[in-house]
C-alpha cells in the first residue's frame, strides 16, 4: 500500500494533468453539441469494436464444440438418408414405413490420433465399446470411406486405415457397375490401386469410385475416389489404374462409425451356406 502512494505521490503532477485534462473534455462535451454527438459516436465505434473481437475469440475457441455439434446431426441425418434403409418390398407402390427397414446406423466419433507415413496406418477414435462401437465396423467420412474397425476397448476405437498394406475394399465404378478392389501400396497418402479391373470396361480418368455393398461393412455407394490414370500392359486380362482417394488423410477431425443392423443375420446365413 505504502509502494502505491509513494508511486502516486512521485508522479501526483501528470495525475493531476490528467485529472484536468478529463474535466476539460467533459465540460466540453457537454456544451458543445457536435462534440457530444462525435464523442459519442467514436465511443460507440470503439466498443463495438472491442465486442467484435470478444465475440471473434469467443467463437474461436467455440469451433469444437460446433464441430462436434453439427457432426453429430449429420450422423443422424445419415442414418435417415435411402442407402441406410433396405427395401423389403418391391411389389407395393403404397407409402408405408413398412416398405423399408433401417439397415445402417451411425456413431460419431472423433479422430484422436492418426498416421499417415508408415506402411501400416492406424486412427485412434475416441469412443468405443461403451458406444456400440464393434470391431470389423466400417468407418467413414463426409468426403468418403476412412477405414475398418480393428480393435475397441471401452472407450477408444482403432481403425485400420484405407492407407494400410493389408487394406482391402470392394469397389464399384459408379457409372459402370463393375466390381474391382481397392489397396494400398503405402507409398503415396493420397493415391491408391483399383485391382482385378478387366480389359473389357470402357474406363475415363475422372470416373468415380464407390462402395460396392458386397461387404456387410458399408454401404453401397459411399465414395471412394476417382481414376486418376489407367494403363494396359500387352498380355494382360486386367487394367492397372491409379486411384486418387475422396478423403484427405491429413485433416480428420470427425468420422462416422457405420453399425450395420443386418450384419449377424446376413453372416450367419452366408457362413451357414458356404458350409452346406
Amino acid at each position: 500500500m505504502r509502494n502505491i502512494l509513494n508511486f502516486i505521490w512521485k508522479n501526483h503532477f501528470f495525475f493531476l494533468f490528467l485529472l484536468l485534462e478529463t474535466v476539460c473534455l467533459v465540460i466540453v462535451i457537454q456544451n458543445n453539441d457536435y462534440q457530444r454527438a462525435a464523442f459519442i459516436n467514436k465511443t460507440s465505434e470503439f466498443f463495438a469494436s472491442v465486442n467484435k473481437r470478444i465475440t471473434n475469440i469467443y467463437d474461436y475457441f467455440n469451433l469444437a464444440e460446433i464441430n462436434r455439434q453439427l457432426s453429430e446431426e449429420n450422423a443422424r441425418l445419415r442414418a435417415q438418408t435411402i442407402t441406410s434403409f433396405n427395401l423389403t418390398d418391391t411389389n407395393t407402390f403404397a407409402i408405408n414405413d413398412t416398405l423399408y427397414k433401417q439397415e445402417y446406423t451411425y456413431i460419431q466419433a472423433k479422430v484422436v490420433n492418426n498416421s499417415i507415413n508408415r506402411r501400416k496406418n492406424f486412427i485412434t477414435l475416441n469412443k468405443g465399446s461403451n458406444h456400440g462401437i464393434k470391431k470389423d465396423m466400417g468407418v467413414i467420412s463426409p468426403q468418403g470411406v476412412v477405414g475398418i474397425v480393428a480393435d475397441v476397448s471401452p472407450n477408444y476405437t482403432t481403425v485400420m486405415s484405407l492407407l494400410h498394406i493389408d487394406s482391402k475394399i470392394s469397389a464399384q465404378l459408379k457409372n459402370t457397375n463393375h466390381i474391382g478392389s481397392l489397396v494400398w501400396e503405402g507409398i503415396n497418402y493420397r493415391k491408391g490401386k483399383l485391382n482385378d479391373m478387366p480389359t473389357h470396361v470402357v474406363l475415363h480418368v475422372g470416373d468415380t469410385l464407390v462402395t460396392s455393398g458386397f461387404s456387410a461393412i458399408f454401404p453401397q455407394g459411399i465414395d471412394l475416389g476417382y481414376v486418376l490414370d489407367f494403363s494396359l500392359r500387352n498380355g494382360e486380362m486386367f487394367y492397372d489404374v491409379d486411384i486418387a482417394f475422396t478423403v484427405d488423410f491429413n485433416n480428420l477431425a470427425y468420422v462416422y462409425v457405420v453399425n450395420n443392423l443386418l450384419k449377424e443375420e446376413r453372416s450367419k446365413l452366408e457362413k451357414k451356406t458356404a458350409h452346406d
